[in-house]
């Protein structure tokens, strides 16, 4: 057996993590298993043996997945295997991605490969909340140089308490919803979702998760310190390199010599986004044509390019941390100017324009019925989602040309984002609402915009939203004991600033946010507070804004939008509503201009039929009670003499639904025959006396609805 190292991390209500390493995957660089309960995650990494020439950024990749067999099932399809990554996979590869990558040192250039797999799954555990201790844990192992441990929990509130990695029972029933990602000292990443809290409920939580957290990354190093071997550092430095940083060194002093005050100057005018990088890319020319005359290759452009941004990144910093103004000339408080229209695009459901600065999102709404529902199968659930958005993010929107190969991790997580922003806002209704953005002019905060959009377009749709939703995005400035906060962060703002923290919310309070952090160091409790509460400003106004367009939902909705109604049958029915081979409900879709939904729920039919012609779904659903009749007891109903029998008439109540009117229930007088009473075709009132418990037909009586004669008339 090999030699296995394990450590445990107690938690408040007595559950237990292990950490472990030494028996899985050792030909890796860093291999940990990571279980609590029955819920089972491998992380591994590998760190490149050496540098690429190409790589003036760090090449991290990480990579999520979760075993089928992990939660007893077989992948769906025709082919019983795993395929790409699911939206699920995805988030979470970028919740790990977002937490680690900050506490890199930017001499780090070596490419590294974090790979989560989940093993097991235990239905108590959800996995996500233990992905970023796994990837933390292997890259410790591993020796590899971070700023680490770290850590990310889930944390949530389910009826005023405080749960850390719930089971998915109880994230459904929580009114918050976070992931914190965190080292020893500070914040380092946050994403969730709330229903409508304060900001002060949010910071409690936070805090929270952050005294949650400590004890992870305790046990981490204790782990390390039980480790026999002494930890690997794969970081080389030869003489070629160390020659090249020489070389570099000046070529940067010539760089920053020519450009530094030509930029800043441009940076002063206050210039758009485009007019700005139009003149940075000419003084960038300039020098490339003069210093790169003789030795022009691509490796020595690329590290001009990088030196260039390293000048802009300073002399950004420089205008916000010393000067006290942004590039676009704004104060730190200052809300870029906002328009939007409302019934934008008319031949759709809803939809809006929002544009905030140089950011601008057309945003539509598409109602559907049950079938359009967004199916999630995966190993931790099974869903059908009445509420999706989906984000999308061409290259036109920030002036690019790029190849389009599917959906971008980045268009899954902002569209997530918003998502979240606005589902618990959404009321019950037999719709499914597909919301779409499409980005068509991008400098920062598109997925905020996104959601004033999509607000804007579920109430031009006719969706009574319980209130409307703005989104901020805010930044962070922090040089020494200097901190500056800012609030709708342009493009720059986010690249070359210390924070970007998305925040969304109603005047009623928080909806969900989006935290990442570029440095480790010094987010503190009191700093997020203070971006609370000047982010709650912002939004307020921004919200402000929206409503100017569209103050309130519209009491209608479009005339060509569709008209979903729901009824509920006895399931006993569902069969004489469908008819044999489907002719009935068939003929009443043909006659109607409706499409027909039958689903069984419990001793019920759940019938939904959507048209666009309010008159006709009526009348289908006339056919489908007439069909599905059942007498309410000591009612009465007008019903239609359709036979006479020696013992009583035959009479209709409903369409189809006929009963036994017994001779003896006619009348109060005896009758020889009938007919000295009634005909075919005769309209009478009866009253429905209940079922005989004998033979379960209906008992149905007109004598009681007549007045009873007198002694001297008997």
């Amino acid at each position: 057996m090999p030699d296995i190292v394990k450590e445990t991390i107690s938690m408040k209500d007595g559950r237990t993590i292990i950490i472990e390493t030494g028996r899985l995957a050792k030909q890796a660089d860093g291999a940990v298993l990571v279980r609590e309960k029955n819920t089972m995650l491998l992380a591994t990494v590998v760190v490149s043996k050496e540098i690429k020439d190409e790589n003036y950024f760090l090449p991290l990749t990480v990579d999520y997945r979760e075993k089928y067999s992990a939660g007893g099932k077989i992948p769906g399809g025709f082919i019983k295997r795993e395929g790409r990554p699911s939206d699920e996979e995805i988030l979470t590869m970028r919740l790990v991605d977002r937490v680690l990558r900050p506490t890199f040192p930017d001499s780090f250039k070596q490419e590294i490969q974090v790979m989560i797999s989940l093993l097991s799954y235990d239905k108590t555990v959800l996995p996500d909340g233990l992905a970023g201790l796994a990837a933390s844990t292997a890259l410790s192992v591993a020796g590899i140089p971070f700023n680490g441990p770290i850590s990310e929990i889930r944390i949530i509130r389910l009826n005023g308490k405080f749960i850390i990695n719930p089971s998915l029972d109880q994230l459904k029933k929580a009114d918050i919803d976070l992931i914190v990602g965190a080292s020893n000292d500070s914040i380092i990443m946050i994403e969730g979702e709330m229903k409508e809290i304060k900001e002060n409920e949010f910071l409690e939580t936070v805090i929270t998760a952050h005294k949650a957290i400590k004890p992870q990354i305790e046990a981490q190093i204790r782990l390390i310190d039980k480790l026999s071997n002494q930890q690997r550092i794969f970081f080389f430095d030869d003489q070629k390199s160390i020659n090249s940083f020489k070389e570099n060194k000046i070529l940067k002093k010539e760089l920053f010599l020519f450009s530094y005050e030509k930029i800043e100057k441009i940076y002063k005018n206050f210039t758009n986004k485009k007019t700005r990088f139009i003149q940075e890319k000419i003084v960038l020319n300039d020098f490339k044509k003069k210093f790169l005359t003789e030795e022009k290759t691509e490796k020595k452009e690329a590290i001009i390019d990088q030196f260039f941004e390293e000048i802009r990144k300073k002399i950004t910093r420089n205008l916000v941390l010393k000067k006290g103004v942004r590039l676009d000339g704004r104060t730190n408080k200052q809300i870029r100017s906002i328009y939007s229209f409302v019934n934008y695009l008319p031949g759709v459901h809803g939809s809006a324009l929002f544009s905030r600065g140089e950011t601008q999102s057309l945003t539509t709404v598409t109602l559907g019925s049950s079938l359009d529902a967004n199916k999630i199968d995966n190993v931790i659930m099974e869903n059908q989602e009445k509420f999706y958005l989906h984000y999308n993010f061409p290259p036109f929107s920030t002036g690019e040309i790029r190849s389009i190969r599917g959906v971008s991790r980045r268009e899954v997580g902002h569209g997530n984002l918003a998502q979240r922003a606005l589902k618990n806002i959404i009321p019950n209704n037999p719709y499914t609402i597909r919301v779409v953005s499409d980005i068509l002019e991008s400098n920062g905060s598109s997925s905020m915009a996104t959601v004033c959009a999509a607000s804007l377009a579920l109430m031009d749709a006719g969706i009574p939203i319980k209130n409307p939703v703005s989104g901020i995005a805010m930044g962070l400035f922090m040089e020494n004991e200097k901190k500056v906060i800012i609030s709708d962060i342009i493009g720059e703002e986010d690249h070359f600033g210390d924070l970007d923290f998305k925040i969304t919310g109603t005047k009623c309070g928080m909806t969900a946010c989006q935290m990442d952090v570029k440095t480790i160091q010094g987010v503190t409790y009191d700093i997020l507070n203070q971006i609370l509460i000047q982010a709650l400003e912002g939004r307020i106004f921004i919200l402000n804004k929206m409503l100017e367009s569209l103050p309130r939902y519209r009491k209608k909705m479009k005339p060509h939008a569709p008209k979903i109604y729901t009824i509920n049958i006895p399931k006993d029915f569902i069969g004489s509503v469908i008819g044999p081979g489907g002719k009935v409900i068939q003929e009443i879709q043909s006659c109607t201009d409706t499409n027909i939904l039958i689903e069984e729920k419990g001793n019920l039919g759940y019938i939904e039929i959507l048209g666009k012609n309010d008159e006709k779904i009526k009348k289908a659903i006339n056919r489908i009670q007439q069909i599905a009749f059942v007498p309410e007891l000591g009612k009465v109903y007008k019903a239609k003499v359709k036979s006479i029998k020696d013992f009583g008439a035959f009479v209709e109540l409903s369409k189809g639904v006929e009963g036994l009117l017994h001779i003896s229930e006619i009348g109060w007088k005896r009758l020889n025959k009938i007919e000295e009473e009634l005909h075919v075709g005769d309209i009478i009132d009866v009253k429905f006396m209940g079922m005989d418990e004998k033979n379960k037909k209906m008992k149905l009586s007109r004598k009681v609805l007549l007045p009873r004669p007198g002694k001297k008339n008997e």
